[in-house]
């Protein structure tokens, strides 16, 4: 039994080294984050999070994905009530 725990333990220990850096790429200052009011500035976001919630999938990272998607969705909302606004 002591031999199946470490052989379980193991494959859980091996990740993609190249999506821990890709990710840790992604923002490398605060002044490349974009700009959180104005349509066309939630109009980029909502496209740059998906984008990147593509890469996530097609990398085979769901959990990566699944996050950008609803960060996608959270700038999709907000051009929809803005359009209701004006």
């Amino acid at each position: 039994m002591r031999m199946a725990q470490r052989t379980v333990m193991s494959r859980r220990q091996h990740k993609p080294a190249a999506s821990f850096s890709a990710r840790s790429m992604r923002w490398t200052s605060s002044a490349t984050r974009p700009d959180l009011k104005g349509p066309q500035n939630a109009q980029r976001s909502y496209e740059r999070y998906l984008a990147l919630a593509r890469a996530e999938a097609l990398s085979g990272n769901v959990i990566g994905a699944e996050n950008y998607y609803q960060h996608a969705e959270h700038y999709f909302r907000s051009m929809s009530s803005d359009q209701g606004a004006t």
